[in-house]
């Protein structure tokens, strides 16, 4: 019997690496003692890597070689913005190539990497720390969940 392959929804549980192409891995859990969790199109993994992962079969490692438009994009210089101090937290401390979270109206968060810091304002770029590399994304599924069957009562998935 042939295992089922990741299709779009998938909670799937993998191990995954990212790096710049001949780089040091960025972020890799294939050391750590649990795969992470994941289901594809809720957000916790970009849509570009996501759809590497379609048609993937589960305990097949593949090494995706992925040029920047493929992974992160291109840098858009609209990203990268000048912050007045006056309108940053009082407590916040600076450093240059420092990864910041800003706390948006909404209450998502926006991560930046300062570029400089001045004695008014502070040079923050907003765009994805990956932007503009070639990437190399590693990934091994361990396994597809299985989905959550309807309620026969109401037939919506949920459990009435």
């Amino acid at each position: 019997m042939n295992a089922r392959a990741v299709a779009a929804g998938d909670t799937l549980q993998l191990r995954y690496a990212l790096r710049p192409r001949g780089g040091d891995d960025i972020v890799s859990n294939f050391d750590d003692p649990e795969p992470e969790t994941v289901t594809l199109g809720d957000g916790s993994l970009a849509p570009t890597l996501e759809q590497w992962l379609i048609d993937l079969v589960p305990g097949e490692r593949h090494v995706f070689l992925l040029d920047p438009w493929q992974a992160f994009g291109a840098s858009q210089p609209e990203l990268v913005q000048t912050l007045p101090k006056p309108d940053l937290p009082a407590d916040m401390e600076f450093a240059v190539d420092q990864l910041v979270e800003f706390a948006m109206p909404n209450g998502q968060t926006l991560a930046g990497r300062i570029l400089e810091i001045g004695d008014d304002a502070v040079k923050v770029d907003f765009n994805h720390p990956l932007a503009n590399l070639s990437i190399e994304f590693e990934v091994e599924i361990d396994r597809i969940l299985p989905s959550p069957q309807p309620s026969p009562a109401c037939g919506r998935g949920c459990e009435c």
